[in-house]
This record gives structure tokens, sequence and C-alpha cells, in this order.
């Protein structure tokens, strides 16, 4: 998603067309999103969706899901609570004899070839039929790729609980502990129009295949962690962070010890040529440990800004409970100016620039194994 809100402009579509503000009962086909922490919420169908919020690039969730039973804030996670649950973090890396023998071996050769598949679709979006198949075909990718270690599991998780067919993509790395490490990525993408071609390449088939290379490395080097790494693909995050929500309320609900959350949503494209590590809706002491981890397994600078409400799937742990983090490609301002369209190609992305990220990726999920 990674794009800017228009409040001012929520406003005037509220008046306009007179949509319900919550809470009121939803009516069948209804859907409830909320553009900030403050805002109550609003009744909407699914194409409302679509043409009041993600075609003119208001940052959104939907919160469906979990009305009335949790209506939780964004924002609601502080340091001084995952205090009081005793989860901290390093002052820095302390691995690196393990980590840089698997950075050496990544590679941009696969990212390019998954690439090169991935944004063939005609679209990624949620409710399309390509957005299902290219889902699938993820699956599968991801599914050969594990099978070189037989201690990995890889799962499909179903959405059909929200009315979608698109299904999001668990990869887990089991560990000795009981607790987990989540790496995270949306696999989803849209454009000017539900049918319309979006391939989606920087957002967020960079993060996709970012994250789908280093699962590769340490599959392949049959890498034995402490705590559990999970790798996640997220189906419908453009839809309001559909796909990350259900399975991080899943795992509060069920008690789930998750240490600590990275998400990668665009990571090809840096004017700056920078890694941008956000600093809201996260945890401040993990992004601290994040940014310690950029000088030592990149060779980029590290630089920090803001998003907002929403804006990736890092604000779905930070919700259900869970230490967060987020790093993208660069600032706000200088992040890919094609997402959302069908400019979105294989031509505006850098791959050196995605193999930092994916060295970054390496770095954290060595380091993160033994929190």
């Amino acid at each position: 998603m990674l794009v800017k809100g228009l409040l001012p402009l929520l406003t005037l579509v509220k008046i306009a067309v007179s949509l319900p503000a919550a809470p009121v009962p939803p009516s069948e086909g209804l859907r409830l999103v909320k553009v900030s922490e403050d805002d109550e919420g609003t009744w909407v169908t699914e194409d409302q969706k679509f043409d009041l919020f993600i075609s003119k690039k208001i940052n959104f969730v939907d919160v469906t899901d979990t009305w009335p039973k949790q209506l939780e804030e964004f924002g609601a996670v502080t340091d001084s609570s995952l205090e009081a649950r005793q989860i901290s973090f390093p002052s820095g890396p302390t691995h690196q004899s393990q980590a840089n023998p698997l950075i050496a071996v990544a590679g941009k050769s696969n990212p390019q070839s998954w690439t090169n598949t991935f944004t063939s679709y005609n679209n990624r979006y949620y409710r399309s039929t390509t957005g299902v198949t290219s889902a699938t075909w993820l699956y599968n990718t991801i599914k050969n790729i594990g099978a070189a270690n037989s201690a990995i599991t890889v799962t499909q998780y179903s959405h059909s609980a929200s009315g979608f067919s698109q299904q999001s993509v668990i990869a887990k790395i089991p560990g000795t502990s009981s607790a987990t490490v989540v790496i995270g990525a949306h696999l989803d993408s849209v454009g000017t129009t539900t049918s319309g071609r979006a391939p989606g390449a920087g957002d967020n088939n960079s993060g996709t295949v970012t994250i789908l290379e280093a699962f590769r490395v340490l599959a392949n080097a049959k890498f034995a962690p402490a705590n559990t790494l999970e790798f996640h693909w997220y189906a419908d995050e453009e839809g309001g962070l559909l796909g990350s929500r259900a399975i991080f309320n899943s795992y509060a609900s069920a008690g789930r010890n998750i240490k600590a959350v990275l998400v990668q949503d665009m990571t090809g494209y840096s004017p700056n040529n920078v890694i941008a590590v956000y600093t809201d809706y996260v945890s401040t002491a993990l992004t601290n440990f994040i940014k310690t981890l950029v000088p030592v397994y990149t060779s980029l600078p590290v630089i920090t800004d803001v998003c907002g409400y929403g804006c990736s799937d890092h604000a779905s742990a930070n919700s259900a409970g869970y230490p967060a983090s987020f790093v993208t490609e660069d600032t706000f301002d200088d992040s890919s100016p094609y997402i959302h369209s069908a400019s979105d190609t294989v031509s505006t992305l850098d791959f050196d620039h995605i193999l930092e990220h994916i060295k970054l990726t390496i770095g954290f999920a060595v380091e993160a194994s033994y929190f």
C-alpha cells in the first residue's frame, strides 16, 4: 500500500454519498473501514471500498471481521507494554559469523526470474481470478523451495471467512523454542481499476521476492533456528490489510508467542539509494535494533520516516499486540511513483537495491533466531 492518506477528501466523500458511519449493525455485503485511529468507521460495499479509498490512495484498514467483538485501535502497543511482557531486543548484531556465509550466497537471478513471472499476471487484485492464480503460483514456488529442508512446512491460509478466495502463504522453519519470529510481505497488487493491468513490480512483488530469496537461502542451508521462523506472504493488503490482520488476530487469540515481526513493502526503487526504516505504528525498541543491522549487513545508509495509519501489514501485527517493524525502499516522498498503476513494471526496479534488502532480511532472520 504505502500511500498518503487524504482525510479531508474522505470527509467530502461521506457527505456526498451519505455513507453510514459506525457503529451500526452491518448489512449483508457491507465492509467496515477506518482511516485513522479516531475514525469510528464507515460501512461500504466492496465496490465503494475501491472507488472511495483504494483508487484515491487513502490508507485504510478493513476491520469488519473483528467488529463488534474487537474494536482495538492501531497504536495501542507501546514499548512500555512490551517491557511488561518482558520482550527486549539486543543493542546490536552479534551473529555475523552465522549470517555472513548465508548472505554471501544470496543473489539477483532468482528474484529477477520470479519477478518476470509474478508480474506477468494481469493483476494480483484479491477479488480477481488472476489474484487467485498468482497466489497459487507463489505457493507452489515457495513449496518447491521449502522442499530443500524436510523440516519446513508450507501452507496456504484461507480467507474465505472474509469473502475472498486469494490465500496467504506461510512457510515455517521450526525452532527449538516456543517463540516465533515473523518476516512478511504482501503478495497482491492493485491498479486504477479492479480489472485493469496491475503488474505490481514494486508494490509489492519487490518485497515478495526479497523475502523469498532470503527463505531460499535459509532453506538450502538447512538453517536450524532457535526461535521458529515464519515467512508470510499476505493476501489482500490493498483491500485494507485483511490477510495480515486475520493471521495476526488468530495468533493473538491462540496465545502465540511472536517475539518480533519484520515487514518489507517495496524494496526496488530508491533514488536516494538508502534503506528506510519507518518509526510509526511499530515497536521503537525493535525498530532501533533493525537500524543497527543495516550498516552491518548492507552497503547502504539507513534513513527513517513515517507513513501514517494502516499503510502496510506491520500495522496488523502492532494492532494484535506484537512488536512490529517496517522496512522499505526510501522515504515516503521518494518511494516509487509508479505504484497502483499499469506503469509499476519490471523496468522500474533496481535489483541491486533489492539484493541489499535481501541481505538485511537474512541478517535479521539469523539474529532474531537467537532473541
